[in-house]
């Protein structure tokens, strides 16, 4: 729109200022005043009219155009000054008539008001209400879309006329866009499944208009561009809408209105670069201060920004008040119609609980916005107003929810919030069914917490609510569901990215799923709660000078919830851990009075009626009755009437005076309230306890109780049908059974019993006790003992009872699993029981079992010991003294089967006295009033060991002394034999120690003899370097050290030398350099080959004679042939003074060549030098590790190599001592001997050049075996 406002249809023409800070303002084109020709006047005189005070009638100043005939520029004009004082419908009727005034004319004339009043529909239709304002009537309110389709009707009309008119492209572009904002996102279809609704197909038209505007343009529409790319934006196309800002922004940076900045800055946001995003409009926002857009962007990235944090955090609050105060407060003031800023301001508002205003704000979000997520914004804000009322109208809220959800798309697509507040809703209708099935679609799309934590609490309530109905229907699942979705919400706590609050009551939930199967969990849970209350606390660090030890924590639980410190008591309490249990009861008693004075509402007195009832039973349960009485007498006297707390104290006191106080108050109890069910259940059980058996059950007094309750008061009761069961149970164990019809009689009371069991657990799956009957008769009855130690197993993971490791004991005692029947008994005395004579007895007899079993007589006396210790706390149970005997008995007769090497003389001896002792005790056994057994059997039992068994243990005394006597000489001398080896194995062991010990001496004294030489040779090296640096530095005439320079060579002396030595010597022709040159490089590559010896002696410098050329022709010699003395005589060519005949000179390695080959060796001796200097500056260059010569600054550069090639020559090879060094020099200047010959390597027989190198050259020295 702007651009054609302007007056301009291709925004690259336009010149923007320079400076970023002059900012170009729409209509700054439309002049101030206008002058209109008046016909019939002079030509210079005209009309002149003030477009800056325009009249609020147009009719006289449209009267005026139409008289004077004007053209369609005055009637653009005048109409674009009316649209600057935002008169659109003045400048809509101007064109209008302006347009009539044309009709006579050309019809293209008609393209420029057309196209005008297309534009100015566009802006009315983007300022117009989305909807029908609330309150208005429909008809006399014109929507967006009723102006929409009057710019379409523009629009098509000069399309009509030309429908290749440049503005017509840009300007349908933009109708599109307008278009597509009205119609509703596509809803959610396959992931691979193309979009094919209206809103997609409109954005692409738009995206073609455009294109066809900047085709016409020549790409330098920049309006085109910018429409693109925002129709990219709406399609989602996030990174082709960047691109498009991003040329904008590159081809006029100086772009303000509209900014394309903003553009990116969305673009950005999108693709989750976030503080990309932030730069860029905080750019825009630097370039206009004033820009509504971009405050209100930067308003929304910092209220993004605090949401990372609670709103107790402390950095929130700074955060938030920036995004509040510093940029949403501004664009509202920039402009209080700006749909985005009242979205952003009515959440605000919200939060304050101003329905009026957010209410306001919500309609003008919906009403005046072309964006449907800032429309989705107002329905949200509307139905959250709803919602939060004290009586909320759920209907409309529920409506403006699903608003919300469908101007984002709806289904897969729509606004999570306003399903969220869909589901929220229908939990306040109590439709949790339909609650359910939107969460977990949620869940599918999004994993939401919030969604996962209300769908597992739903399911969690329908657990409790079965429970608390009595509903037997099975919620394992549930229970499962919900405990995967309250664990997945408490993991999620953990993930520091997600930066999540934790929710108590998600614990809370998960302690209430975890409290019957999983007890441990579930107190952790509630830890967890205790320990977020405590870091809540604003003052839970301890003052200066005060440790956080448990006393410190003890005051801060005092300012806890009293039912969390009350249900952490009760976990502890059923862990068997008592000492914890008492401290957190005592501090919810603290904690009850601390919440009374802080709300006077709660109702305290039950909170610590129920907390002090609790602490007496954990004082029960610690054995610590006189404080339980204390406890319940202070209950009884603040509520007389309370029952349960009269139950214990009887239960108390017959526990303490079980002859005569205890069976009173049992008596004062059931007669004070027998139709109690809990007082009739505990007069029951005493009944048991105190009953004399009756021989007919009818006839029984605590069936007769039983059959009572069940009769007249609750034919369901679970303890009464349970203590019948018991009581058919004890019944059919004791019946006869000599007989098939006692056999008969005995098999349906054990029936009878079942069925009450099975009652029972009918009513209460989890009836352990009835359980455990049932296993015991079919251990008793079907002899199922697989069976029953399912059952048992499962009992003792339910029932904390000794008897349930009792009842175990027995049964794998008679499966014959000895081990673990032992252990389920001694489990059983862990449970207080370490004085019970009964578990200790069965303890003797599995004991006896595995003794005779395994043939063990440790065995035996484990059963002996434990038969013994039930005597010692009952003497006066006569069967107890019965197993003593019968367990001695049977330890005697299995010693004396036990063959000699199996058993001692001490234990035969010992069971010979314990036979004793059990003969006696029949004796007196079969005397007593009641015997175990009959009298006969007794006495039979005592006369066999009295005769047959004495005797043989005195013959199995005798053989056993025998036969440890005989073996003990056998066994000193192997135990002598053993203790002989033993020492040998050590003495050895010593000796490899101390071999050991010598060999690593002389290691070390080895290593320290290789430390003491290696020193040595460092200090001769450091020596030799020493000497060797004195003599290459000498003293000039100044007197100071200086390094010693070589002479120049003086080449064409030596040459003219050995000219006149040499007399007729002959020149070789250029022919022959190739050959020589050859030669000389393979001399070289020997030379290279060898090694220096750095300390060769000088013997050979004192010969006479041909001394030097010796020692040339062995080094020769031994660069040729390796070693030295490896050969013994060499033939070499010399030249002859005659004829130029070549002739032979033998030459042995320890003479040299005689005067005649002066002249040859001078000769030879500058070939060498020559050569010299050419394999010197190859090994050189091969030589990576040669040390840099320093070069002389006042030589040149002949020199400089020169003498480079002679110090690394020196290097190489070796140490030289002073009088080599002259000798060389000497032999440089013409001073030396000459000496060698060259090589008759011509097979020709035709002279060599000199050049190809002697045997004597100093390239020789390298081998480390001559002697210099």
């Amino acid at each position: 729109m702007a651009p054609l406002l302007n007056g301009y249809t291709n925004g690259a023409s336009r010149h923007l200022p320079e400076d970023p800070s002059v900012v170009e303002s729409r209509f700054s084109d439309v002049p101030s005043q206008i002058d209109i020709p008046v016909s019939g006047l002079d030509a210079e005189e005209a009309v002149e009219v003030n477009l800056e005070e325009l009249l609020d009638d147009p009719t006289e100043l449209c009267t005026l155009l139409e008289q004077e005939g004007v053209g369609k520029h005055y009637w653009m004009v005048i109409a674009l000054a009316y649209a600057k004082q935002a008169k659109v419908d003045h400048a809509i009727e101007i064109l209008s008539k302006g347009m009539g005034t044309l009709n006579r004319g050309n019809p293209k004339e008609k393209l420029g008001p057309l196209s005008l009043t297309c534009w100015l529909y566009l802006w009315k239709s983007r300022e117009a209400p989305r909807v029908v304002p609330d309150g208005q009537p429909a008809g006399e309110t014109r929507l967006k879309d009723f102006y929409l389709q009057a710019a379409t009707g523009s629009l098509n009309e000069a399309s009509r006329i030309n429908p290749a008119f440049p503005p017509l492209f840009l300007a349908r572009g933009v109708l599109y866009l307008l278009r597509a904002s009205l119609q509703p996102p596509s809803k959610a279809a396959a992931p691979s499944a193309p979009d094919l609704s209206d809103r997609v197909d409109t954005l692409r038209q738009s995206i073609k208009c455009f294109e066809d505007a900047l085709r016409v343009s020549s790409g330098r529409n920049m309006m085109a561009i910018l429409g693109r790319a925002r129709a990219y934006f709406s399609l989602g196309k996030y990174a082709e809408a960047l691109d498009g800002y991003q040329e904008v922004l590159n081809k006029m940076p100086h772009l303000q209105d509209p900014d394309p900045r903003i553009g990116v800055g969305c673009c950005l946001w999108q693709l989750g670069h976030k503080d990309e995003a932030r730069e860029a409009w905080e750019r825009a926002l630097e370039l206009n201060p004033d820009s509504k857009i971009a405050n209100i962007l930067l308003g929304l990235f910092y209220i993004h920004n605090s949401s990372h944090y609670a709103t107790t955090d402390p950095a929130f609050g700074p955060i938030y008040k920036k995004a509040m105060t510093v940029y949403t407060q501004k664009a509202f003031k920039l402009d209080k119609e700006l749909p985005l800023t009242c979205a952003t301001f009515g959440s605000y508002f919200m939060m304050r609980k101003s329905w009026a205003t957010v209410d306001n704000l919500a309609r003008k979000a919906i009403e005046l916005t072309d964006v449907n997520a800032v429309a989705s914004d107002g329905w949200y804000l509307l139905a959250r107003k709803e919602h939060y009322q004290d009586r909320p109208d759920l209907p409309k809220a529920s409506d403006y929810y699903q608003k919300a959800d469908l101007a984002r798309g709806g289904g897969d697509k729509g606004y999570l919030p306003a399903r969220f507040g869909l589901v929220q809703i229908q939990i306040l209708q109590r439709d949790f069914d339909g609650a359910k099935f939107r969460l977990e679609k949620i869940i599918q799309q999004s994993r939401s917490i919030e969604a996962m934590m209300i769908l597992g609490a739903l399911y969690a309530e329908d657990v409790f609510r079965s429970q608390a109905n009595g509903v037997k229907e099975d919620k394992s699942a549930d229970v499962k569901k919900a405990t995967t979705l309250l664990e997945a919400v408490r993991l999620a706590w953990k993930d520091p990215q997600k930066n999540l609050t934790p929710d108590s009551s998600v614990l809370v939930y998960l302690a209430r799923l975890y409290e019957t199967e999983q007890p441990d969990k579930a107190l952790q849970c509630l830890h967890q709660v205790e320990q977020m209350s405590i870091n809540d606390m604003p003052d839970k660090e301890p003052p200066d000078g005060i440790e956080a030890d448990e006393a410190w924590m003890a005051k801060l639980r005092e300012q806890l919830s009293p039912q969390l410190l009350n249900n952490i008591g009760c976990f502890q309490h059923h862990a068997e851990r008592h000492e914890q249990a008492r401290e957190f009861f005592q501090t919810a008693l603290s904690a009850c009075v601390k919440a009374g004075e802080k709300d006077e509402g709660i109702d305290t007195d039950a909170l610590v009626t129920t907390i002090s009832y609790n602490l007496a039973r954990t004082y029960e349960a610690a054995g610590l009755l006189d404080e339980a009485k204390q406890v319940y007498e202070g209950l009884l006297a603040r509520h007389d009437d309370y029952t349960d707390a009269r139950t214990r104290l009887a239960y108390i006191e017959l526990r303490q005076n079980p002859q005569e106080a205890g069976p009173k108050a049992m008596t004062a109890l059931y007669e004070a309230d027998s139709s109690n069910l809990e007082v009739r259940s505990l007069f029951g059980w005493f009944l048991s306890k105190s009953k004399r058996r009756a021989a007919n059950i009818a006839e029984d007094q605590e069936q007769r109780h039983y059959k009572h309750t069940l009769q007249h008061h609750d034919k369901h009761d679970r303890y009464s049908l349970t203590g019948m069961g018991n009581l058919y149970l004890t019944t059919a164990r004791e019946m006869r059974r000599d007989t098939d019809q006692d056999k008969d009689k005995r098999r349906k009371t054990y029936e009878k019993a079942v069925e009450f069991y099975d009652k029972a657990l009918q009513l209460d799956p989890r009836n352990a006790y009835a359980a455990q009957g049932i296993a015991i008769a079919l251990v008793e009855d079907k002899k199922d003992l697989t069976a029953a130690v399912q059952l048992f197993s499962k009992v003792r993971d339910t029932v904390k009872d000794p008897s349930v490791y009792i009842n175990l004991g027995h049964v794998f005692a008679e499966l014959k699993q000895y081990s673990r029947s032992i252990e389920s008994y001694e489990a059983a005395l862990t449970y207080n029981r370490t004085s019970d004579p009964q578990i200790l007895a069965c303890l003797g007899r599995v004991w006896l079992l595995k003794g005779k079993l395994d043939k063990s007589p440790a065995a035996m006396k484990t059963s002996l010991s434990y038969s013994q210790r039930a005597l010692a706390i009952a003497p006066s149970q006569i069967h107890f003294q019965f197993n003593i005997a019968f367990v001695q008995i049977q330890l005697a007769q299995l010693l004396y089967t036990l063959p000699e090497a199996q058993r001692t003389l001490e234990d035969v001896i010992k069971a010979s006295s314990g036979l004793e002792e059990a003969i006696n005790s029949f004796c007196e056994i079969a005397q007593s009033k009641n015997p175990p057994y009959p009298r006969h059997d007794i006495e039979q039992r005592a006369n066999m060991g009295r005769n047959t068994m004495r005797r043989q243990l005195e013959r199995a005394i005798q053989s056993q002394r025998e036969y440890e006597e005989k073996n003990a000489a056998k066994l000193q001398e192997a135990r002598e034999l053993r203790e002989a080896e033993i020492r040998r194995r050590e003495e050895e062991k010593r000796r490899a120690e101390e071999q050991k010990e010598e060999e690593k001496r002389k290691i070390r004294e080895e290593r320290e003899k290789m430390a003491q030489l290696s020193r040595e040779l460092a200090e001769k090296r450091m020596e030799e370097e020493r000497r060797r640096e004195e003599a290459e530095y000498t003293t000039d005439t100044d007197g100071e050290r200086v390094k010693r320079s070589k002479r120049k060579k003086q080449a064409a002396k030596r040459k003219k030398r050995g000219e006149e030595n040499s007399g007729s010597e002959t020149e070789v022709g250029d022919g022959e350099d190739g050959t020589a040159a050859a030669a000389a490089k393979k001399s070289r590559r020997k030379k290279k080959a060898r090694s220096t010896e750095p300390d060769s002696a000088v013997d050979s410098s004192d010969a006479e004679g041909g001394a030097p050329k010796s020692k040339k022709k062995r080094k020769r010699l031994a660069r040729r042939g390796g070693k030295e003395g490896n050969f013994k005589s060499e033939e070499l060519v010399v030249d002859s003074d005659s004829e130029g005949a070549p002739r032979t000179v033998t030459q042995t390695n320890g003479g040299g060549g005689g005067p005649e080959d002066d002249d040859g060796d001078t000769r030879m001796r500058e070939a060498e030098e020559e050569d010299e200097d050419m394999a010197v500056s190859k090994q050189h260059s091969r030589k990576r590790n040669a040390r840099r010569i320093e070069d002389e600054a006042d030589e040149d550069k002949d020199e400089e190599e020169e003498e480079e090639e002679e110090q690394q020559e020196e290097q190489e090879s070796g140490k030289k001592t002073t009088a080599e060094r002259d000798a060389e020099e000497d032999e440089e200047s013409g001073g030396g001997i000459a000496g060698g010959a060259s090589f008759a390597d011509n097979p020709h027989g035709d002279p060599v050049d000199e050049s190809v190198g002697a045997a004597g050259d100093a390239g020789g020295a390298e081998d480390p075996l001559l002697q210099i």
